[in-house]
């Protein structure tokens, strides 16, 4: 049974998420599992200022409210998200400045490697959802899909979404990618990336992913 301490601990996530710009007003939303339920920012809610009355319990199988709140209308790729992925526990959408510009740019950079954080903490390849309504199965679908082998997607016109074993870990990989997205789009698309040589060379040396 989720305790009041556990809904505070989320709410104190969320305003954290709040306070370093990456949600402003009603923009984005944010979930955690606890064993068999989530907790799930509501319907039309602030981020920054999330309020006890406005935090969704859900049933993650079967994706009933258990409280009465209903859910942010993006529950369907939280809820798809923690299904397909038993090791994460927190999901976050957001639409941080840098990042936005960027899912919204004509042309969109073909590779986001600009710092070594971004193959380390959020992936050396960055998905991409083509723009669907907000809300819509479409775009929960792609949201699902393209977080099944990797934990940052971009959405098309729209904003990214990132997961993480914890709050900690979710919230790294959002603020590296808005980070990266404020250099591509300062430096006016002239920035360089680490090639694969590079990143391979992470992988073995502070991943420990590969062996020398």
């Amino acid at each position: 049974m989720i305790t009041n301490e556990q809904i505070e601990k989320f709410i104190s996530e969320a305003h954290r998420v709040g306070d370093a710009g990456l949600t402003i007003c009603s923009s984005g939303n944010i979930s955690w599992r606890l064993g068999d339920e989530i907790l799930l920012s509501g319907t039309g809610s602030w981020v920054p200022s999330l309020p006890k009355e406005k935090v969704s319990i859900c049933n993650l199988e079967t994706g009933e409210v258990l409280n009465g709140v209903k859910p942010s209308m993006e529950n369907g790729f939280h809820l798809g998200v923690l299904r397909e992925r038993p090791e994460i526990d927190v999901v976050l959408h957001f639409q941080s400045p840098y990042a936005t510009i960027v899912a919204c740019m004509e042309k969109l950079p073909e590779d986001f490697n600009v710092t070594a954080e971004i193959p380390c903490h959020c992936g050396s390849e960055i998905p991409v959802v083509p723009y669907y309504r907000p809300g819509s199965k479409e775009l929960a679908d792609g949201v699902v899909e393209a977080l099944k082998n990797h934990d940052t997607v971009l959405l098309r016109k729209h904003g990214v979404v990132v997961c993480g074993k914890d709050f900690d870990e979710a919230f790294e990989k959002a603020m590296f990618f808005e980070m990266a997205c404020r250099i591509i789009v300062l430096t006016g698309g002239k920035y360089l990336t680490l090639d694969q040589e590079n990143i391979d060379d992470l992988e073995t040396y502070v991943l420990g992913k590969k062996t020398k």
